[in-house]
């Protein structure tokens, strides 16, 4: 059948609903001949006509199925939830990366050199004896901590070139003005930044000499304790409201870290292994206080006054504590060889560990607090796969069922205020599906007809009503 030109745009063009009758014209070749010619043709126009509606609506329906599904996955919520998956996985590369290479720092290649023993000088008294060339807990946290100065430089530059330009004095002027309207003086300021430069550097100092003990697995699950140590806080200092799930979060999190005090069957290695499970259990707390008293003393900062407050943590550490550095190096508690110092470990140490940092604190911008949080709990099974694979550790027993115990507290701790009512919700959705799926299998060709589920909160009672076409309920 040939087909004009002026058809074509008719079928694919919504805006023309209709096929007129001068626009199927047959040709000469193929019109039909006889009494009932005329009724031909109009049958044929009138199925040309439904076809083309049915393509019409057709693509109408999946235009529309094409949009629905656009706004749904471009939404500002799918958005954030986007940018917080790519936060999570950050987070856990850096924290993990930031961990094991200070681990690394400790199990740096030693320098073996000859040693004479005995009496006499002879070949068979010499033997070889290592060379401890970097064991500096404080100095690795010291040099650590110096790269937090980076924080406001990096929000400066960031925010001028942000499309909303400012000039460098609005940046700096706003980022202090917040402080002097909340009642802060010069003097005051800078006293609550040295007490959070000690309590920082103090908690980085605990974590950081735990790692010189224990495995880099379990020091990330130690630490990770630090989010019910938060909420203990923030429910006895700031108030926040009660949930019994949190609590028997905290019950499991405290029996995980007390498997893992005696994870170890020696009296030498047990001792040694509970100072370590101490250090970093300490320095979860510590950054709790650090969290909560931030929350408590300064409030809801802005993004400038976090970076500048950072900023000042670095420089006072810098300023304050390098006389601390020399006097631990000069009395030999720590060891430095600076001939021999890894600096690349360090360096790489540095960067992962302010990279972790400023996701930490200023990634809420671009995402939900969740997703950050989450990173630090998925960094322990990486941390074990690393830890099995390169240095052959294995997690077995009281060690294993302790990092199980602190994962499933941790996540316990995340259940939101609310959470009985999303539990309701998804039972709903479920039965609703479930009777929905039935309904569709007993009366198929009839019009839909959904059940109706009510769900009682106060006595958690769920009643459906499953509606027959007629109306009846049954």
């Amino acid at each position: 059948m040939k087909v004009e030109n002026s058809d074509v745009p008719t079928i694919f063009n919504p805006r023309k609903p209709r096929l007129s009758q001068s626009n199927a014209v047959l040709t000469s070749d193929h019109r039909p001949y006889g009494p009932f010619s005329h009724v031909l043709s109009r049958s044929e126009s009138l199925c040309q006509q439904e076809d083309v509606e049915q393509v019409e609506q057709c693509q109408r329906r999946q235009l529309g199925v094409f949009k629905r599904l656009k706004n749904k996955c471009c939404s500002k919520h799918a958005r954030k939830v986007y940018y917080g998956l790519c936060v999570t996985f950050f987070v856990t590369a850096s924290w993990v990366g930031a961990t094991h290479a200070i681990k690394y720092l400790y199990m740096y290649h030693p320098t073996k050199y000859p040693v004479l023993t005995g009496s006499g000088f002879n070949f068979s008294s010499i033997h070889q004896q290592t060379l401890m060339t970097y064991n500096a807990p404080f100095f690795t946290t010291w040099f650590c901590t110096n790269w937090t100065v980076l924080f406001f430089p990096l929000y400066f530059f960031c925010q001028l070139g942000s499309p909303n330009y400012q000039t460098p004095t609005d940046i700096l002027g706003e980022s202090v003005r917040n402080f002097r309207d909340r009642g802060f003086t010069a003097a005051h300021f800078l006293t609550r930044c040295c007490m959070f430069c000690m309590l920082w550097v103090f908690t980085n100092y605990l974590y950081i000499h735990a790692l010189s003990i224990l495995v880099a697995t379990d020091a990330l699950a130690l630490f990770a304790i630090n989010v019910c140590c938060v909420y203990l806080l923030s429910w006895v200092i700031l108030h926040d409201q009660f949930v019994g799930v949190r609590i028997v979060a905290v019950i499991l999190c405290s029996t995980g870290v007390a498997l893992l005090a005696y994870m170890d069957a020696g009296i030498t290695n047990k001792k040694k292994t509970m100072t370590g499970v101490l250090l970093a259990a300490l320095a979860a707390a510590g950054s709790a206080v650090y969290k909560v008293m931030f929350k408590k003393m300064i409030g809801d900062a802005t993004y400038g006054q976090v970076s500048l407050f950072f900023s000042l943590i670095g420089l006072l550490n810098a300023a304050l504590l390098w006389p601390v550095c020399l006097v631990l190096y000069f009395s030999e508690v720590e060891i430095l060889h600076w001939d021999r110092l890894p600096w690349m470990i360090l360096l790489s140490a540095s960067t992962l560990s302010l990279v972790a940092n400023l996701l930490g604190n200023l990634s809420v911008a671009f995402t939900y607090d969740i997703f950050i949080t989450f990173g630090l709990i998925t960094a322990v099974p990486v941390s074990a796969a690393i830890d099995i694979t390169i240095h052959d550790v294995q997690f077995y027993g009281m060690k294993l069922a302790g990092i199980i115990l602190i994962s499933i507290g941790f996540l316990l701790v995340m259940f939101p205020n609310n959470w009985p009512e999303y539990i309701f919700r998804l039972l709903r959705n479920i039965i609703l599906l479930s009777h929905s799926a039935r309904w569709s299998r007993k009366n198929r060709g009839l019009p839909p007809n959904p059940p109706k589920v009510e769900i009682d909160y106060r006595t958690g009672y769920i009643r459906s009503h499953l509606r027959s076409p007629s109306g009846r309920v049954r």
